[in-house]
């Protein structure tokens, strides 16, 4: 990951922490000052989205020509992705539990977040399971495949089918339905939160990625 990258990665973050907390934020029914989490729960969500695009993409381009450093990049690229789907249905249960009054409600949202972390979670499980080298990263990188499509209608289609307490799900309007202004007032630090999430989360998968490599050659030697 290169310098400026890094720079803007730390710029942007302490950026969003500060200005998150501090700056003022439109006040609506029920949401308040939880209102805030839309920093955090949503961009860590884009990150994850992001990450796994990216580990995709290796898992094809493996696929095709099945050199062990795309392989590395495509689980690295998902640990990190998971993780940060890990945190982004935490600190939605937080948020839930402020704006619906408990943690779970077994929402469409929530319902399908947790089942496609699952679906990666057998992507682990999968790799795990076998030692012959490129017998795990052919069959990982198909798993890795199907895993990304499944999540596409289970986070986005089949919750706006269904009833749904969450925001731009099953007819409930999202944020900018409930007041125009929210939206102008928190761009400001929600779309930097998006980039600095994103550019940490792929910053944590290079530093990952080096890692392997460096343990791959002491295997070697």
């Amino acid at each position: 990951m290169k310098l400026w990258m890094k720079v803007a990665a730390v710029v942007l973050l302490v950026y969003v922490h500060t200005a998150g907390l501090l700056w003022d934020v439109p006040r609506l029914d029920i949401l308040n000052e939880s209102i805030r989490a839309v920093y955090f729960h949503v961009p860590m969500w884009f990150g994850m989205i992001l990450l796994y695009c990216l580990s995709v993409y290796y898992a094809v381009r493996y696929l095709r020509n099945p050199l062990e450093e795309y392989d590395i990049r495509s689980v690295e690229f998902a640990h990190v992705g998971t993780a940060f789907g890990i945190l982004g249905l935490l600190t939605g249960m937080l948020w839930a539990r402020y704006t619906w009054g408990a943690y779970w409600h077994g929402d469409p949202k929530q319902t399908g977040s947790a089942i496609s972390l699952l679906v990666y979670l057998a992507y682990f499980v999968l790799r795990a399971s076998l030692e012959n080298q490129e017998q795990r990263g052919r069959l990982s990188a198909v798993y890795n495949l199907f895993a990304f499509a499944a999540m596409i209608p289970l986070i986005w289609i089949i919750p706006r089918l269904q009833s749904s307490l969450h925001p731009g799900s099953g007819g409930n309007p999202g944020f900018r339905a409930y007041d125009e202004d929210m939206d102008a007032s928190m761009r400001r630090v929600f779309y930097p939160a998006v980039i600095a999430w994103f550019l940490v989360g792929y910053w944590i998968s290079t530093l990952r990625i080096k890692i392997r490599k460096l343990q791959l050659i002491h295997i070697n030697s």
